[in-house]
């Protein structure tokens, strides 16, 4: 597995493990696939692992530790803070809180049962606190040998920009993908290389649409999030789908699959940007793997352009996008 640097340096593998779906979100959960899936993933060099304590909640955590409990040294686990949820699942909030940043760390080390966690994100900006004091009490995170690495989620240049001035943030992690652009319009990914950060790309699969194995809104299991996303419902979804099938034809030609091209279109966007696809099953990351060695010309990159244009897809990316690029 080829290796990128996230910031000035932390080396991680060049596509990373999102393992979000293994507990939460999409449907069914099956934490023995998740198990199998982490495990092949590390067999083949994929080291980067990314959760959250607000999946599950707390669950996704639970697993990764008990996943790495015998392989740390080969493990760089990312986690993140700020979305609270009760024991029910409940969203109660973002919460920015020094304090509570520094009780969410002790929290996710405990359930992760590890000494330190290699890359410690702020899941979402809290805009009742200022981001210097939440970034302070981060940067003490770093100092108390608790965390290596600092980032954050979703967070627009100005945030960015205040953050980093805190504490070096050694990578930005928001949605890149051929459906959301994003970054390359609100200046997010021109910010974070002028400053020499990493930039870590979630959903670069589309949150499965990319993949070409969700083809109606019934194929979404009855408790998947992405019934309420815009972008599966009606109109939306079936416009998507027309363009799916345009990226389907390019794939076709290059004799890979859907799910190849777009990551593939995702690492090409600089050495920099480090794709994170999630899934729990081993057969789909073994097809995700294979798109590191997938080589786009430039031709290639024009056509993609020429069917998928910048903001061609439709709908938001979220219900609610009040704390996305803030």
């Amino acid at each position: 597995m080829q290796k990128r640097k996230l910031g000035q340096g932390l080396e991680v593998s060049a596509e990373g493990l999102g393992c979000l779906s293994m507990n939460d979100f999409y449907g069914v959960k099956d934490e023995e696939s998740g198990m199998k899936t982490i495990h092949h993933a590390l067999d083949r060099g994929v080291n980067f692992l990314d959760t959250a304590d607000a999946y599950g909640p707390y669950t996704n955590e639970l697993l990764i530790g008990r996943a790495i409990q015998s392989r740390r040294a080969e493990v760089i686990i990312a986690t993140k803070f700020a979305f609270e949820r009760d024991a029910a699942g409940k969203f109660l909030g973002i919460n920015g809180h020094p304090d509570y940043v520094r009780k969410a760390c002790d929290a996710s080390l405990q359930r992760l049962n590890v000494d330190y966690i290699d890359l410690y994100y702020q899941h979402r900006v809290d805009k009742k606190v200022p981001i210097e004091d939440t970034w302070g009490a981060m940067k003490g995170l770093v100092e108390s040998g608790k965390v290596r690495y600092l980032g954050i989620s979703e967070a627009g240049p100005a945030n960015i920009r205040k953050a980093h001035a805190v504490h070096p943030i050694a990578a930005v992690e928001s949605e890149l993908s051929l459906w959301s652009r994003d970054v390359e319009e609100n200046g997010v990914l021109s910010t974070v290389r002028e400053l020499g950060i990493g930039f870590v790309a979630y959903s670069p699969l589309g949150r499965g649409f990319l993949s070409g194995q969700i083809r109606s809104f019934e194929d979404l299991e009855p408790d998947d999030f992405r019934r309420t996303q815009p972008r599966f419902q009606g109109e939306n979804f079936a416009k998507n789908l027309e363009l799916l099938d345009r990226i389907k034809q390019i794939a076709d030609k290059k004799s890979i699959t859907p799910s190849q091209l777009a990551l593939a279109w995702v690492l090409a966007r600089g050495n920099d940007v480090v794709p994170i696809p999630g899934t729990k099953n081993v057969k789909y990351l073994e097809e995700n793997i294979r798109a590191v060695d997938v080589q786009l010309s430039a031709e290639d990159l024009r056509q993609i352009d020429e069917v998928v244009p910048l903001g061609a897809f439709a709908g938001d990316r979220y219900e609610n996008m009040s704390n996305v690029n803030t």
